[in-house]
C-alpha cells in the first residue's frame, strides 16, 4: 500500500503541544473515501501516523487508491479541520486549510517526494 508522507512546519520548543492536538485525534468515521458520484470509492484511508522534532512535523498517511481523493476527503473531516484550527498557533508557516480548495493545495505542497516504499505481501 502506498504510503504519503505532509510536512508541517512549527515553532520549536512547541512539540509537547502539538503532541497534545494529536492525543485526541477523532479518526475518520468510516475508512471508505467516496468517488466523485459517491458511488464506488476512490480510496481508503488505512493508517496515520505522526512525527515530530524540532521544528518539524511529518504526517504518514497509508492509503489505497486515488491520493487527491483522499485530500479532499480528510479536508471535509470535522476530526481534520480541528486538528489544522489547533495547530495554527504553533506554526512557522501558516497553512490554508480553511477550505477544501485551500487544504487540497497546502496538502499537495506538504508532500514529501516518496523515495522508496518497501512492504511484504498482505493477505
Amino acid at each position: 500500500m502506498p504510503f504519503a508522507a505532509l510536512t508541517y512546519d512549527i515553532r520549536p520548543g512547541c512539540e509537547d503541544e502539538v503532541a497534545e492536538v494529536f492525543a485526541g485525534f477523532r479518526r475518520v468515521g468510516s475508512p471508505s473515501v467516496p468517488g466523485p458520484s459517491g458511488g464506488t470509492p476512490a480510496a481508503r484511508l488505512l493508517a496515520t501516523a505522526v512525527f515530530v522534532r524540532d521544528a518539524t512535523l511529518v504526517r504518514v498517511i497509508e492509503y489505497e487508491g486515488d491520493l487527491d481523493a483522499v485530500a479532499r476527503h480528510m479536508a471535509g473531516q470535522p476530526g481534520v479541520q480541528e486538528v489544522e484550527r489547533r495547530l495554527k498557533p504553533y506554526l512557522n508557516t501558516p497553512r490554508d486549510t480553511d477550505s477544501v480548495d485551500g487544504f487540497v493545495r497546502t496538502f499537495r505542497q506538504s508532500l514529501l517526494r516518496c523515495v522508496t516504499q518497501i512492504g511484504v505481501p498482505r493477505d
